[in-house]
């Protein structure tokens, strides 16, 4: 048994997996009938056997071959069973062959043509009782009526008996003999011979012979004793092969014994992909490989990189990431050498990351000797100084990872160039300069772009005959391509001659652009452009057949040649990057959308971005693009002074003559050169623009990693008097998403081991007293370390000064500790802390937290989550796995793609788990830290799982290191292959047992087995140990006794006295190794074994707290924004208004209006109203805000301050784009209305949609209309990103400010007041919409997947016809009722348009979906009818 033993490769079905079958003409799975067949009409025998097999394989795989007592016993009924099921099903076969079958009923007639067939009586289930071939013929002339059916079961004959299924083409003999045979029931019987007994009798009352004679066969066939004499004499009895059905069947039931029942049979191809059981996987599992490693990789298996290569790759890397390092002139070169020594780490020793920054810390630094001058009186100086340059970290690290597989992309495809190329010069004898020598100095994806795209363009002809032949090579020869291409044709005709009179050459061109070499100077014809091309030797009729179309195509050409020039291209980007600048033009779009208050407004006039400065804000870019997505702005990337950089390009290409004629063809070069820039600028500033999208996706992703980093480098939160790193015991409390300190708040208990050992629930804690002393009691007896709260709501921050008022009133103290100072016992009040709960909100309804804690509300599971967090952060994290990118790490995150920012914060993780360790044995006993294990160097989450396989084979208990690769002596299978074992042995740790004489400290410690005899060398010289002293200890206690003994005599500080540098000289000299980083980390770990090395938990800033309570950031509520508050009370003097973020305001009078505060409130405000407000300042700490109603400060627009140059800014347009939309808002004017209604909101249209984003689907808001005064806008959310907008006119109004007392919708419908439009108009549409979405039928995809669903269902099912809704986005309140009558049909759709109360169709209304459904089946038959007639 080895390691392949522990990967899954069986399945476990269950009951209907097991029990199900596989209709191949629906092409759907089919249930079994009540008599145990599986539905089908017909059966043959070995398809029975088959499925019985397959039975038998799936019982033992749900047993799990479990060997027991009885299995001798089991296995000999299970042959008996199976031998008499092999004779039932012979003798039932031969009764079926004993029955005539269609072909042999027609030859009959045609021998006799008196012979008339006897047409079988059919019962009122004859379509359900035909056989297939009948079925097919059917289903061309299926009948209208029964198109669309929602009887997903009518051509499954579930509910028949045995004789309705097997119809006319089952017909049996039946005689006298057989005349009761389907009363009897053939049950499973336990004795052999009573069922041999049986069998017989049955033989007998038949007639003997078995030729179709006597009453059986003329009952069945028609025919006389005669005629069937005749035809058994022309066709035998069919006993003549009986012995060739046999082997048939004895070969069929040995390969279906033999089959063995796999993952993939049993499950679907994506869920095998989803728990990593694929034959991929498997094999990942199963290579002595680091798993990262071997998926990232993959693509480049076959490259294999040579000596010369290698050494290119470390310059190709180093000339990346220099830029970005501030590194003087004397680091470069050992800079380069630490790259390509790290290059060998990964490839050559095949260590992750993790490995090579804690083991081979040392190649990452460089360490230069100074000479000093030396001291006369201090001979014992030392007469040099180490100087230590730190030049990679752990973030170059990775990036070296990642260069790594860009170079070999880069290399795949220069070699795949390479070919191409070979094969040209094999079969055209080519020999391209340009190639040959751009093809060694490419360095990017983009060069190596250029050149293929000049080859195919140079080439064209040649690489398709080289096509054809590598198809007739390979078997897929197609049909051969013989049209040229335009250039083609050119370079091949007459007119070529004319592009080579312009004297210089594309390649010669950008020779000179790119300034290589000597300058190609440009040589003049000797007659005019024009009229050489009007010369009989170029005009080409009929395509060119003028002089002028000669010359226009030549300069077409030799345009599209400077083009496709690669040098061309090099020298065109790189001054792109170096000149380029990013510019942001606004379209009519987003001239009304983007306002000042708009995100994109920082943007909206931009001008004159260099790219350096993009690079510097790679958020905004992002940000950028985006809006261009949505047709917002314009992005563009243009060269400063481009006519400038003509003129300089103009010069390369122009002759030096001075004449008419070279005046004449400079004229004709500077045209060709706009052609070619033209293209050119379109192609560069396309690749440009998609590099810096690409570049600042990586930064925000690093940007992410790194806030990930600083949530996982902290430590268990520390209480007074402990150790760093200790797991402290917590009381967690929340109020969830109550509003005030009355409601109630749950808590839990957790442990330190992580056990919820009690939870329950407090009333109000300031005001009942109940509840006070029952939390007193609490804290009091269990003596929690800390408190922990966190909520919803900011309701929270209440309840925080609530508990804390408790601890102080009723003196509830904290742990005891030793006073540092004093050494004296002190305790301090108990500590309450506000927990990030980013982890907690994900947790408390996943499917996770329900299997860990079912007996617990969400709420609750919501407590433990927080204390957990408190406990181990770092632990919470890792078990959300792929949903850690739900949690915001940058306010932009959502601009990258998740792969990007996964791949990211899963390095930062790795770096994490491997500086902390994992004990691997509570790894197996524990599902929370083993969710640490993928992150392990060189493991990941397959070989997770066969680590933990294999531990629990082995017994469930490591003792060393060394045993993870097996020890055959103990009978211990390998855990992880050597490889493997390298990568992860020191960051897998057992806990040292100081009584266990077998336990190595050392294994205990990030010390990794390779420089075990260094740490024991140390702990010998440490001891003061001579080599005789060494060889006893070793010889008595084992390899690990000094260690021990250094441990056990507490000598572990005399380490510090050793000098590190000597040992590490001589390690060098002798031995080639660098290991004075390592002899440090060897000497720490001697002192305290895996040092707690994260930071101390981090408590939330003020700002973070007001964050996570309310939502708000500093960008989304500040002083001087204009924010919509809800009144909630209204007094005399004063009022109180709730922010959308929960925070309670006190409004005083001479805050809410400029003039005539005497005025009483409740007579300008009421309860519920929605009014707009402006903050004046904002106490994040306090959670305290002040407003302002005033009409003056409510004039004063917010606007933020934008940093800009002032030729960044394009304010000439912003002013005029301001007039303009003031003259369109005059046009449009309308006085800001006030409505006394719970759903009026004073929002535009963009608004209206914001605000419903997060509502249900249904709710809706009232607006005032951009078409006067007597109009209403009423925004409803049909669906997620969906909005209808219906104009209400207001008929009969008592002033300008009232509502209507008439309300009319689209000149129909009519309400008296907002409440009945509401409740009448928009609830029933939404209750419509509602049923539309819930019913079978309807699709949440977009049209565009629910006709590839309609096509996918047709094709599977070929005689059925099928139907589903989907939403209409375009136009809300519409929906798609998308059709397809069969395979072959063409997709078809109508419009349902929602309306109160009923669904409109086709010019007809419908009361509910079943109505619907039926119209419209009815409805497109009666269309077919018409369509026939």
């Amino acid at each position: 048994m080895d390691t392949r033993d522990l990967i899954e490769g069986e399945a476990v079905l269950d009951e209907e997996e097991a029990e199900e079958s596989y209709d191949e003409d629906a092409g759907e799975p089919m249930g079994r009938s009540k008599d145990g067949t599986n539905g089908v009409a017909m059966q043959d025998s070995s398809e029975e056997e088959d499925d019985d097999d397959d039975e038998e394989a799936a019982r033992a795989v749900r047993e799990g071959f479990i060997v027991d007592e009885d299995e001798d016993e089991e296995e000999e009924e299970r042959d008996r069973r199976r031998r008499r099921e092999k004779k039932r099903r012979r003798a039932q076969r031969e009764e079926e062959e004993e029955a005539l079958d269609e072909e042999d009923l027609d030859l009959i007639g045609e021998a006799n043509p008196e012979f008339e067939r006897r047409v079988a009586s059919q019962s009122k289930f004859k379509r359900l009782k035909r056989g297939r071939e009948e079925d097919r013929g059917r289903a061309a002339s299926r009948g209208l009526e029964e198109i669309f059916s929602d009887d997903e079961d009518i051509d499954a004959p579930y509910d028949l008996d045995e004789d309705d299924r097997r119809g006319p083409l089952r017909a049996e003999p039946r005689g006298l003999a057989d005349e009761f045979a389907d009363f009897i029931e053939e049950d499973e019987l336990s004795d052999e011979d009573e069922r041999q007994r049986q069998l017989e009798e049955r033989e007998i009352a038949r007639p003997r012979d078995r030729e179709y004679g006597g009453v059986a066969g003329t009952e069945v066939s028609g025919l006389d004793e005669e005629t069937l004499e005749t035809m058994t004499r022309a066709f035998g009895n069919g006993e003549d092969y009986e012995w060739a059905l046999q082997l048939e069947e004895d070969l069929e039931e040995k390969e279906v014994g033999e089959q063995q029942l796999e993952l993939k049979d049993v499950f679907e191809p994506s869920q095998l992909v989803e728990r990593m059981l694929t034959d991929e996987d498997n094999q990942i599992r199963a290579t002595d490989e680091p798993e990262r490693f071997q998926i990232a990789r993959k693509p480049f298996k076959h490259v294999i990189l040579t000596d010369e290569q290698f050494k290119e790759e470390a310059k190709w890397i180093s000339g990346l990431m220099l830029p970005k390092k501030s590194l003087h002139a004397g680091l470069v070169a050992p800079f380069e050498r630490a790259i390509g020594k790290v290059l060998e780490f990964f490839v050559t020793d095949e260590v992750e990351v993790p490995y090579v920054f804690q083991h081979r810390k040392d190649y990452l630094i460089h360490a230069a000797k100074t000479t000093v001058t030396p001291d006369p009186f201090n001979p014992d100086a030392p007469q040099y100084v180490v100087s230590a340059e730190k030049l990679l970290n752990q973030n170059d690290l990775w990036d070296i990872l990642e260069f790594d597989l860009k170079f070999r992309a880069l290399v795949d495809k220069r070699n795949a160039l390479q070919r191409t190329y070979d094969q040209l010069k094999r079969s055209s004898d080519v020999q391209d300069e340009v190639f040959e020598d751009m093809l060694p100095k490419a360095v990017s994806m983009e060069e190596l772009q250029d050149i293929q795209d000049y080859l195919y363009f140079q080439y064209s002809s040649q690489l398709k005959d080289i096509t054809l032949m590598n198809g007739a090579t390979n078997g897929t020869q197609r049909r051969p391509n013989t049209q040229k291409t335009v250039w083609e044709r050119i370079r091949n005709g007459k007119i070529y001659s004319l592009v080579r009179a312009f004297g210089i050459t594309a390649d010669q061109f950008g020779q000179n652009v790119l300034r290589e070499g000597r300058r190609q100077y440009t040589e003049d014809p000797t007659v005019l452009p024009n009229e050489m091309a009007d010369t009989d030797g170029l005009l080409d009729p009929p395509e060119y057949p003028t002089g002028a179309h000669v010359l226009k195509a030549a300069k077409i050409m030799f345009a599209e040649e400077i083009a496709m020039n690669p040098r061309m291209r090099k020298a065109l980007r790189g001054t792109f990057y170096i000149n380029g600048v990013v510019e942001c033009f606004r379209t009519e779009k987003g001239l009304k959308k983007i306002d000042e208050q708009h995100p994109y407004y920082e943007f909206k006039y931009l001008r004159n971005q260099d790219l350096r400065q993009i690079a510097r804000r790679p958020d905004m870019y992002l940000r950028m693009l985006k809006a261009e997505e949505e047709g917002l702005v314009e992005v563009k990337i243009r060269l400063k002074d481009f006519e400038s950089f003509k003129r300089k390009l103009s010069d390369d290409i122009e002759s030096d003559n001075f004449s008419e004629v070279a005046d004449a063809w400079n004229n004709e070069r500077r045209d060709v050169l706009e052609m070619a820039l033209s293209k050119l600028e379109k192609i560069m500033t396309k690749g440009v623009k998609e590099n810096m999208k690409t570049e600042c996706e990586n930064e925000v992703s690093k940007a992410c990693r790194a806030e990930y980093s600083k949530k996982l480098d902290q430590a268990p939160y520390k209480p007074n008097g402990m150790i760093l790193g200790t797991t402290p015991r917590v009381l967690a409390i929340s109020g969830g998403n109550t509003e005030s300190r009355r409601d109630g708040v749950c808590w839990a208990w957790v442990e330190e081991d992580g056990r919820v050992l009690e939870n329950g629930k407090f009333t109000n804690l300031r005001q009942d007293d109940d509840a006070k002393r029952s939390f007193v009691e609490l804290v009091q007896r269990r003596r929690p370390d800390v408190i922990g709260v966190a909520g919803f709501t900011v309701a929270t921050h209440t309840l925080v000064k609530d508990i804390r008022y408790i601890i102080n009133e009723e003196d509830l103290r904290g742990t005891e500790f030793e006073d540092p100072e004093t050494g004296e016992e002190r305790t301090e009040p108990l500590k309450v802390v506000m927990v990030n709960d980013e982890v907690a909100r994900l947790y408390h309804c996943s499917e996770r937290a329900v299997i860990e804690h079912p007996g617990l509300s969400p709420l609750g599971r919501y407590c433990v989550a927080l204390a957990k967090y408190l406990q181990n952060p770092m632990k919470e994290y890792a078990a959300l796995q792929k949903d850690i990118v739900s949690i915001s790490f940058h306010p932009n995150q959502q601009l990258v793609p998740h792969e990007k920012i996964l791949r990211q914060l899963e390095t930062a993780m790795v770096d994490m788990v491997n500086l902390c360790g994992v004990d691997i044995n509570e790894a197996v006993s524990d599902p929370y830290t083993a969710n640490l294990l993928p992150y392990i160097c060189g493991l990941g989450p397959r070989k997770m799982s066969s680590v933990l396989k294999a531990i629990n084979v082995n017994g469930g208990v490591v003792a060393s290191r060394d045993e993870l690769v097996g020890d055959p002596e103990e009978g211990k299978l390998p855990v992880v292959g050597p490889r493997v074992w390298h990568n992860c042995a020191s960051f897998l740790y057992i806990e040292y047992d100081p009584s266990d004489t077998s336990s190595d400290y050392l294994d205990n410690t990030r010390v990794h087995p390779e420089d075990y005899d260094l740490g024991r060398k140390m702990a010998a010289d440490a001891l003061e140990l001579d080599e005789e002293d060494v060889k006893a200890e070793i010889d008595e206690a084992g390899p690990g006794a000094i260690v021990r003994k250094l441990i056990k005599d507490g000598a572990q500080e005399k380490v510090n006295d050793l000098i590190l540098e000597e040992y590490a000289e001589q390690l060098e000299r002798n031995f080639n190794q660098r290991k004075r980083a390592t002899l440090e980390t060897i000497r720490a770990e001697l002192q305290q074994p895996y040092e707690e090395l994260r930071r101390t938990f981090t408590l939330l800033s003020p700002s973070e707290i007001f964050t996570m309570l309310t939502g708000e950031t500093s960008e989304t509520l500040c002083e001087g924004m204009i924010v919509p508050v809800s009144v909630r009370k209204v007094l005399d003097k004063k009022m109180f208004v709730k922010l959308d973020c929960g925070i309670e305001v006190e409004v005083v009078s001479h805050l809410h209006t400029d003039a005539d505060n005497e005025r009483p409130l409740p007579f300008i405000y009421s309860a519920n109203q929605t009014l707009q407000a402006r903050v004046t300042t904002l106490d994040r700490t306090e959670f305290k805000v002040t407003l302002s109603l005033r009409e003056g400060d409510l004039r004063r627009p917010f606007r933020r301050q934008l940093d800009h140059m002032p030729d960044e800014w394009d304010d000439l347009q912003e002013e005029r784009d301001r007039e303009l939309l003031q003259e369109t808002s005059k046009e449009s004017s309308r006085m800001q209305r006030v409505i006394k209604h719970p759903l009026f909101r004073p929002f535009n249209a963009a608004q209206a949609e914001e605000y419903l984003g997060s509502q249900a689907r249904g709710d809706a808001v009232i607006r005032p209309s951009s078409k006067g005064l007597d109009h209403l806008v009423v925004t409803w959310k049909v669906s997620d990103g969906v909005y209808q907008h219906i104009d209400v006119l207001e008929l009969d109004k008592e002033n300008e400010f009232s509502v209507g007392r008439a309300l009319k919708i689209g000149g129909k419908d009519t309400y008296s007041d907002l409440d009945e439009l509401i409740a009448n108009h928009v609830k029933a549409m939404a209750k419509k919409v509602e049923e539309m979405m819930l019913h079978e039928k309807y699709q949440s995809g977009s049209k565009a997947d629910t006709e590839r669903w309609l096509a996918t269902y047709t094709e599977a099912n070929p005689t059925r016809s099928v139907y589903a809704f989907c939403i209409n986005p375009k136009y809300p309140g519409y929906f798609y009722l998308c059709f397809k009558a069969g395979p072959r049909a063409q997709m078809g759709s109508w419009p349902v348009k929602v309306i109160p109360h009923a669904f409109k169709m086709q010019q007809n209304f419908y009361p509910d979906m079943r109505a619907l459904c039926n119209g419209f089946k009815l409805v497109f038959q009666n269309m077919q009818s018409s369509k026939r007639r």
